[in-house]
């Protein structure tokens, strides 16, 4: 029914078994009896990507759905299961997957199992005109108070329009716009739950203080009867031209505490090599107050109060690099702009220092390490490989992969990929007189539906 990988000496020890259900339902389980918990993570293959034109925001609003209520536990009742049972859950969407989650005390898990597989198969049985209302006015709220009421919130959304071009799968985000939330219809919201929430769609994990053999128990004893289904469509093509081209360019003048600096870049899809080199580029570049970006933006020129590099991981088209600086009182962008450019073409031409090297890949390996730490993260990240890579071991071995790249890796793909000609570039101008606030970070690309 299922296999469990040799632990390598990078994994720490932690091991995953896997098992496949009849209806294609993919288990994962680890062990880990360090503290009386377990976290149970489902990921559905299915985010923003899989949507069509005139109907964005259908994932995420679905995500708010999954809470509403199922055939045998009406309202909001998972949520009151589980808090009364001492646990904790939530689920969020994005572009590429959509995931709900539970961390429970051990001998609470078959509950939060059940509810699961409750609401994958019998939602539909519950879901109805009022609960559909009920959401979509959650989802449209949630668009006010995190992008289109609050500075610098729909800079995400803008750039990610811009990196990716119209018709792409990527151009827009997860929370969809106002426009399509109005229009989805109670029907679209069910040939949407029969196409993607079906167990041959879904990665389930268990992580924590379990025993294994009563916990596949449960499992097919509650999702096994569930039936799978065979109508979903593959999302459209991501691939894109590594370079853009040309540079995009924005300017907005809004009511923002300062003026910002913010761009994107394409880079390597994720699962490559070269996106391990990226991610350590952008950590030396702007990953934290050591970085460079940050000593000489913040530290030295004092022209910016921030300064940050990061990286979002796709897998199904061009990854991105992230920059954003919020500038000092009185700096003009062009001047911040200038910097970052003359930083970027220096570490194109000499690549990191052996200090910058080993500090970016401590930085990454340290976070790696707190993604393992605890159930929660470690179930998630068991599901990320599984569902976008079709390995849950990956995630035990990442690390490894990292700490592998060399500098001049690194070096060439600051090179090849962070131009100017391979950037979207939002730049805002406040309306009233600057405050030199480091208010407004940008909005993440994955919407949390609770």
């Amino acid at each position: 029914m299922g296999h469990t990988a040799t632990p390598p000496p990078s994994t720490g020890g932690l091991t995953a078994t896997e098992h496949r259900l009849a209806n294609g339902l993919r288990v994962v389980l680890s062990e880990d009896h360090l503290t009386p918990v377990a976290a149970v993570c489902i990921w559905y293959d299915v985010g923003s990507r899989h949507e069509v034109k005139g109907r964005t925001g259908l994932a995420h609003l679905f995500e708010h759905l999954m809470f509403q209520g199922s055939n045998q536990v009406p309202g909001n009742g998972h949520f009151e299961l589980v808090q009364g049972a001492g646990g904790s859950l939530n689920g969020t969407t994005s572009f590429e997957r959509t995931n709900y989650f539970e961390t429970m005390p051990a001998h609470e898990l078959e509950l939060a199992l059940w509810l699961e597989a409750d609401r994958m198969g019998s939602l539909l049985a519950a879901l109805d005109e009022e609960s559909m209302e009920n959401q979509r006015d959650v989802v449209k709220n949630e668009r006010r108070q995190r992008y289109d009421n609050v500075p610098y919130g729909t800079a995400f959304e803008r750039l990610t329009a811009m990196a990716f071009p119209d018709g792409h799968p990527y151009h827009h985000t997860p929370i969809g716009s106002m426009a399509d939330l109005d229009a989805a219809s109670l029907e679209d919201a069910r040939q949407f739950f029969r196409t993607y929430y079906a167990p041959n769609n879904a990665v389930l994990s268990v992580v924590g203080d379990i025993d294994p053999e009563a916990t596949l128990g449960w499992i097919e004893k509650y999702f096994g009867s569930i039936p799978g289904h065979d109508g979903k469509h593959p999302p459209r093509d991501g691939a894109l031209p590594e370079i853009m081209g040309e540079q995009q360019r924005q300017v907005l003048r809004e009511e923002v505490p300062a003026r910002a600096l913010m761009s994107v870049y394409r880079l390597p899809e994720d699962g490559l090599r070269e996106c391990d080199a990226a991610d350590l580029a952008l950590t030396a570049l702007g990953g934290g107050e050591s970085s460079r970006l940050h000593n000489r933006l913040v530290r030295r020129d004092q022209s910016a109060v921030s300064a940050g590099f990061g990286l979002l991981r796709l897998a199904g088209a061009p990854s991105l690099g992230w920059l954003d600086v919020k500038a000092s009182a009185g700096t003009e962008v062009a001047d911040i702009e200038a910097a970052v450019d003359e930083e970027l073409a220096r570490f194109a031409a000499e690549g990191p220092t052996e200090e910058e090297m080993e500090r970016a890949q401590a930085q990454l390996e340290r976070e790696w390490l707190d993604r393992l730490a605890t159930v929660g993260d470690r179930a998630d990240e068991l599901c990320r490989y599984a569902v976008l890579f079709g390995d849950p071991q990956l995630a035990l071995t990442a690390v490894q992969r990292v700490l592998e790249v060399t500098a001049e890796e690194v070096r060439q793909v600051a090179a090849a990929r962070l131009r100017p000609d391979n950037r979207a570039v939002l730049v805002y101008e406040p309306t009233t007189p600057e405050t030199a606030s480091e208010d407004g970070d940008q909005t993440a690309a994955e919407e949390t539906g609770q």
